[in-house]
């Protein structure tokens, strides 16, 4: 292993092409931390919106109108607003207000640049899963959900064993589209101190002056991750297609 790093530092020496994440023991630390915490980010936002998703579907078909106004409200301000506003609102104004003061005086905040990164993405995302997932629903026949009312089934059981199987197969290429955008999207982190991997690259060709190799290095990565995503939401689109759905 030691002789495929000094191949790296032998490029460098013979060429210029300096990627001291591969030969230099400090950088390739920094990176690879910075790589697990993006992964980390990415898969807790996943998850998160598509459950925001789900919920708030449902949330939708309620026949409390303040519950039905507080979502739409919820939704049009993720939907028509910039996230990189939205997380400098909840990192700077709400991340202000919900701190304490330290023996020293000071005041800390009691939420993390990760977390705050984690809520604000995961909101965002989830807002636009909620009408891809009521499209789905609207797509799946009336009469299926008669059909289950006439069997005895709650509205919330008719939901879970019923429509939310079918919605979620009719509404996977627009989800998929949705996922992709958000793993692109979890970069702006990087703005409120996020030590991802956009912000600990900067930190290293910051350092090492090599700013065209780690904007390559990063490329290559998020290239990888989200051709990975689209392969796996893929196979699962295609194991889950319903005939007459899609061609």
């Amino acid at each position: 292993m030691d002789a495929f790093w000094e191949w790296f530092r032998w490029l460098y020496e013979a060429t210029g092409i300096k990627l001291t994440i591969f030969y230099d023991g400090f950088d390739r630390q920094r990176f690879v931390w910075g790589f697990l915490t993006s992964i980390r980010l990415m898969a807790i936002c996943l998850v998160a919106s598509v459950v925001i998703g789900i919920v708030g579907a449902w949330l939708q078909g309620s026949r409390v109108k303040p519950v039905r106004w507080l979502l739409q409200g919820y939704i049009e301000f993720f939907r028509n607003t910039p996230p990189l506003i939205q997380l400098y609102f909840f990192y700077f104004a709400l991340g202000a207000v919900l701190s304490i003061a330290s023996p020293t005086g000071l005041r800390v905040p009691l939420v993390g640049s990760f977390t705050w990164a984690a809520v604000g993405l995961s909101l965002y995302a989830g807002a636009f899963n909620i009408e891809i997932f009521r499209a789905g629903i609207e797509a799946v026949p009336r009469t299926t959900i008669e059909a289950a009312e006439a069997l005895g089934y709650t509205r919330l059981r008719a939901f879970i064993h019923i429509l939310l199987p079918l919605a979620f197969r009719i509404s996977l290429p627009a989800l998929n589209n949705n996922l992709v955008n958000l793993i692109k999207t979890t970069t702006i982190a990087y703005a409120i101190a996020v030590p991802e991997m956009l912000y600990v690259a900067n930190q290293i060709w910051s350092d090492e002056v090599n700013v065209p190799e780690m904007m390559n290095v990063l490329l290559i990565v998020y290239v990888g991750l989200v051709g990975l995503l689209v392969s796996v939401m893929s196979r699962w689109e295609r194991a889950m297609r319903i005939p007459g759905y899609s061609v």
